[in-house]
């Protein structure tokens, strides 16, 4: 099926330079694995998830530059069919990433955030119906699973030259959801345990093969309606031997747990209650918190945080946090850091969780209420990135909206 979609090329000549530079900056993070599939010059080199080891994508080496083109400080330069939003990983030598290839040009993303909000809007200034605005909108801005068909490769390249080691199909067919055009077809990040690289696709299911790319295993995941046909996006997290998956939508959300050697579902645990009667889809790839009292499954979804054992039973929910889920939790120091929501919006939090809670805590309780003694801090309105992470680097927190505002925030006490 040849490509009629602009290459890859430059998106994975930056991303690759800053995955494998971080990768070998964050050798010393203490991910731990196998290093099958590794030679012995680079098998420290593990940036195996979605934001690395940790979550945590930061690293102390000295080397990397200030500046980078397309060509000033690249070391080479892959070109990748299709169109995908996907992370490149990294296992010793071996870097692995997935795209979408299809026969018919798909529509394409567009510069600023908020274009398609601008269409509505000025569809409403003109008197039209919310039917005709919807109408109008899907028609330029959403991509419907009847309107065209994919083929979704999972690729694997040298990390020393990128050169392409093996690329497969796995997946041919119409996707499994519609997609914004700010969005893709494959936009979840595989991962790996340096056994085997497992791909997800939300709404399809999950693929697992082994580092010369042969299939050992596929697992078929029931498709759900997103809201407004937005697509997916959440990633995989992998911890001791298993697959956690997080699938919020508009039916019927659940997260669930597959034996990574087999591909077997272990159990399943329904979200009901999600959000609002507008939406109830997300698209935050959870979170395995290590402390020192237990391990936790962390999610966010529409207006709440859940933790859950690793058997699926809910240990806490915090509320009031914000209906758009996109951004993941992550942990640094002892502490928990929870972020959701969009710029504009009344509720959009950043929230810092001390271990051991249990049940239903209330952040933000109002001034006669007392805050739970598991809230370290909780900034109603500082977390409105919409689609970007936070992170923590030499002690200090980063937050960077897609409206373009950059902030500075102590990690301990939400100053």
């Amino acid at each position: 099926m040849p490509p009629v979609l602009p290459t890859r090329r430059i998106r994975l000549a930056l991303a690759l330079f800053v995955a494998t530079s971080v990768a070998a900056g964050a050798a010393e993070t203490g991910s731990s694995g196998s290093g099958a599939g590794s030679d012995s010059t680079s098998d420290a080199v593990r940036w195996p998830q979605f934001r690395g080891p940790d979550a945590l994508p930061t690293s102390d080496n000295a080397d990397l530059p200030d500046t980078w083109s397309t060509t000033e400080n690249v070391e080479w330069v892959a070109d990748i069919p299709g169109m995908g939003w996907s992370s490149p990983i990294v296992w010793g030598d071996r870097i692995f990433l997935t795209t979408a290839v299809s026969g018919k040009a798909m529509k394409q993303p567009s510069l600023g955030v908020d274009f398609s909000n601008e269409l509505v809007a000025e569809l409403m200034k003109q008197g039209k119906s919310q039917e005709e605005v919807i109408a109008a909108v899907t028609e330029r801005d959403i991509e419907l699973p009847d309107e065209i068909e994919v083929a979704l490769h999972l690729l694997a390249l040298d990390l020393s030259t990128g050169k392409l080691l093996w690329d497969q199909t796995f997946y041919t067919g119409p996707p499994p959801v519609g997609r914004h055009r700010k969005n893709s077809y494959a936009s979840e990040t595989p991962v790996t345990d340096g056994e085997a690289v497992y791909a997800y696709i939300a709404h399809l299911g999950l693929f697992a093969y082994d580092f010369a790319g042969k299939q050992l295993w596929h697992t078929e995941l029931e498709p759900h309606k997103v809201y407004l046909d937005f697509g997916s996006g959440a990633s995989p997290t992998l911890h001791a031997g298993r697959l956690y998956v997080l699938d919020d939508n508009e039916e019927a959300s659940f997260v669930a747990a597959f034996d990574a050697a087999t591909g077997k579902e272990l159990w399943r645990t329904a979200r009901p209650g999600l959000g609002n009667e507008q939406m109830r889809s997300g698209w935050s790839t959870p979170f395995v918190w290590q402390h020192a009292s237990r391990t936790e499954l962390v999610t966010t979804g529409p207006g709440v945080a859940i933790s859950y054992d690793l058997e699926g039973r809910e240990l806490w929910r915090l509320v009031d946090m914000g209906q758009s889920s996109i951004q993941t939790p992550f942990a640094w120091d002892g502490l928990l850091y929870l972020t959701s929501g969009a710029g504009g919006a009344p509720v959009r939090p950043i929230v810092a969780v001390r271990p051991g809670a249990s049940g239903t805590i209330d952040p933000d309780p109002g001034p006669e209420g007392a805050r739970s003694e598991h809230v370290a801090w909780y900034n109603k309105e500082a977390g409105g990135t919409y689609l970007p992470t936070p992170l923590i680097y030499d002690g200090r927190l980063y937050v960077l909206s897609d409206k373009g505002i950059f902030d500075q925030v102590d990690p301990k006490t939400g100053e």
